[in-house]
């Protein structure tokens, strides 16, 4: 395995792919958005990634926002992970942007807890394109009824756009299609643009296949292994 370099070195590295990649695409680098994902990371591992130029960071659990919140330096906070109903309380008023709405039901408690909060809280969608079992996520034909539903019953909610995680293949190239379909979904939403639906953020790559995500789309990548190295598991989360 090559060894992995300061935090600060891998951030560089991605950003410096980054640049190659959308020059590929035809694409300007600023049009894709870097988010750190901190997973079992500690307050300093997170504020060393932001002293090399991270700005938006992105959490799985709910319990790691909450202990993390106040040590980290000033940075946006995304849930890019499963959210329970029961949570949404706890991180209304903390992060900038949920990826991973994926039921009415989780809606619902966003739009409640927002409106006691006085705010009007940013979703994406998130989209399960390849229908694995063992991921959430809608279906893309589930799409547009859970957008209409939204629409009709949420008021402190804005959709901003689609989330997709793709099967993990040995070779990135094979989940393009996935990508491709999410972003084809997302295409049609583009120019419907309302107070409540304003999608600008497709949220696709992670650190073993943002090179095709940005490809085919994506203007959020979500990269931690690659920033962080491998997690560790020891601590039991």
């Amino acid at each position: 395995m090559e060894e992995m370099g300061t935090i600060r070195d891998n951030v560089e590295a991605i950003n410096s792919k980054k640049e190659e990649v959308t020059a590929r695409a035809g694409r300007e680098p600023n049009e894709v958005l870097l988010i750190a994902v901190t997973k079992n990371r500690s307050a300093d591992e997170i504020n060393e990634a932001i002293d090399a130029g991270i700005t938006d960071i992105g959490e799985n659990k709910v319990q790691e926002i909450m202990d993390k919140y106040d040590k980290v330096k000033n940075v946006r906070w995304h849930m890019i992970g499963h959210l329970q109903s029961n949570k949404v309380k706890y991180i209304i008023d903390k992060v900038s942007l949920i990826h991973s709405v994926d039921s009415f039901k989780l809606a619902e408690e966003i739009d409640k807890r927002a409106a006691q909060n006085g705010t009007t809280m940013d979703i994406l969608i998130q989209i399960n394109a390849a229908r694995e079992d063992s991921k959430y996520g809608i279906t893309s034909d589930e799409t547009e009824k859970l957008i209409e539903d939204i629409l009709g019953y949420c008021k402190n909610i804005r959709i901003r756009g689609l989330m997709c995680v793709a099967p993990f293949e040995d070779d990135p190239e094979d989940v393009r299609v996935y990508f491709k379909e999410v972003k084809k979904l997302y295409d049609r939403y583009t120019s419907q643009t309302s107070p409540a639906l304003d999608f600008r953020y497709l949220s696709m790559g992670m650190s073993h296949d943002f090179e095709a995500a940005i490809m085919e789309g994506s203007n959020l990548i979500r990269i931690g292994t690659a920033i962080f190295g491998e997690r560790n598991y020891q601590n039991g989360n």
